[in-house]
């Protein structure tokens, strides 16, 4: 069972003393260890887990890049060569459910350097493949290492990192994410005009070797003891479940793949059905439904999911927008998009300070409807706009929505005790990959039946307008969920007392 709200973090933080814990060679249960103390070393905590991220986030946005080329070599067609990206999505949809209950039974260090290990297996044998068939498999294994990299990269940061430098910490551990769109297409479209595409792939050997060695000689190992067998009944249906849904809401985007989206997407709602008839009230389930009754995590889901709609949807519509409907390149498309990651990147010193004066629900409130309306902002987006001031809103959006999932990423695991952190963290980063498709999936959907209305056969800047108003619509529902935070919901991460006026606060957060 959970514990009552807010006592979650404290014990899952009560683990490492003074943050850092040499670790060669330890194994520690949670139970074991002694109370946390604040230490500026949780910086170097999320640098080390970002480092293995790092490979994740450039290796998606460089292979992109490299597709045609790499069709050429193999003797496909480029369109063939999207089978590839395909293998990656369906590991990824499989196994990050399971990370979890691996982690509480081999440990989180353990199973996160066991994780980069295979990511950097299936990068050198994507590099060193000849055939269509032998990139699909590697990129498939590349999918089961990159699937248990984010989920247990998470829990091992929410493990060994002081409660009062959570929110710092998670902010540190987003850059990878932000940083990889950035470089990732020019280090892609470098290696593959002066080096050779293999490239690609050998170059997330170096830093996965740093980050294994980073990882086993700074990060202790600590697991929860397994509550019973490994649920592979809940393992096949959550994994034909999310396979289909992820692959379903994918080809949505595609044309002339209506009819198989909606097969699979069909698929995927019956499988997910007969999981949830599997999992209610189970003990162990892969994919933990109990965890929906702590109202903090319940609510960072649902508001989190709705908000990442416009977050998925806004990388496929805005680069789209620029290129077709107002004539850019891609090269000039791209020096304004990356206004985004920047203005991401500025918030992480502020975030921490941001809650500890508002609050984690006063601050998701007001700041989830600025991002969400900034985003809003890019429908009215023309040719003839200065080209600083679309990279202002962007910047400015890409600032806020940074802090917003900073804090949804932050609170979900306020309510979680230690014994269902693992399972929390693979349930969480499920949503996470699920909504970031099905916004992409939406945009899809409102930019075509926008065409249809208009009567357009190829998309009109009205019609950019119109999906982009209609995914942002969805994410400013985010706001109703919000609401329904406590009001010192967190308090505890963020520092924040919240009085009532003309009171003073008579307890000490620690």
């Amino acid at each position: 069972m959970l514990r009552p709200r807010r006592r979650g973090v404290a014990s899952v933080n009560a683990e490492v003393r003074d943050g850092i814990v040499p670790a060669a060679g330890s194994l520690t249960r949670m139970q074991d260890l002694g109370p946390v103390q604040s230490s500026s070393n949780y910086r170097l905590i999320a640098l080390i887990i970002a480092s293995a991220l790092f490979m994740e986030f450039v290796d998606a946005t460089v292979l992109a890049t490299a597709l045609p080329t790499m069709a050429r070599d193999f003797g496909v067609r480029a369109p063939e060569m999207s089978v590839a990206l395909t293998a990656y999505l369906l590991a990824l949809a499989i196994f990050i459910p399971a990370s979890g209950s691996l982690a509480d039974r081999f440990g989180s260090r353990t199973i996160f350097r066991f994780a980069i290990l295979l990511f950097m297996l299936g990068s050198f044998a994507c590099g060193q493949s000849r055939t269509l068939e032998m990139i699909v498999l590697s990129r498939f294994v590349q999918g089961i290492g990159g699937a248990m990299m984010i989920p247990v990269g998470r829990l091992v940061l929410l493990r060994s990192v002081a409660k009062q430098d959570l929110v710092n910490a998670m902010s540190w551990l987003l850059v990878p994410a932000l940083i990889g769109p950035i470089i990732g297409p020019p280090l892609g479209g470098l290696i593959v005009t002066f080096l050779d595409w293999r490239w690609i792939f050998y170059i997330n050997l170096p830093v996965g070797m740093l980050g294994f060695w980073l990882v086993g000689r700074f990060i202790t190992d600590i697991r929860e003891e397994a509550t019973g067998p490994f649920d592979m009944r809940g393992f096949l249906l959550s994994g034909l479940s999310l396979g289909c849904l992820l692959f379903g809401f994918e080809m949505v985007s595609r044309p002339g793949e209506g009819a198989i989206a909606a097969t699979l997407i069909a698929v995927g709602v019956i499988a997910g059905g007969f999981y949830i008839r599997h999992a209610r009230g189970r003990e162990g389930a892969i994919l933990d439904l109990t965890l929906m009754r702590d109202p903090t995590f319940r609510l960072s889901v649902i508001a989190g999911s709705l908000t990442r709609i416009t977050q998925g949807a806004q990388p496929f519509l805005l680069p789209l927008m620029m290129q077709l409907g107002f004539g850019f390149s891609a090269a000039r498309s791209g020096t304004i998009t990356v206004a985004t990651a920047i203005g991401s990147l500025a918030m992480k010193g502020v975030a921490q300070r941001i809650l500890r004066r508002f609050g984690f629900r006063r601050a998701m409130i007001w700041n989830g409807a600025i991002a969400t309306v900034g985003y809003a902002t890019c429908g009215l987006f023309r040719p003839d706009w200065p080209a600083w001031a679309m990279f202002g809103v962007l910047c400015l959006s890409g600032f806020f929505m940074s802090f917003q999932f900073t804090a949804y990423n932050t609170i979900a695991y306020d309510g979680v005790d230690k014994q269902h952190m693992s399972s929390a963290t693979a349930f969480y980063s499920t949503f996470q990959q699920l909504m970031l498709s099905l916004g992409i999936c939406l945009a899809a959907i409102a930019l075509h039946l926008a065409m249809l209305a208009n009567g357009h056969a190829r998309p009109s800047l009205a019609d950019f307008s119109i999906a982009f108003w209609v995914v942002t619509a969805i994410s400013l529902s985010a706001t109703i969920w919000n609401l329904r935070f406590a009001a010192d919901a967190g308090a505890e991460i963020s520092g924040h007392i919240e009085q009532a006026p003309g009171k003073t606060a008579k307890r000490t957060l620690a």
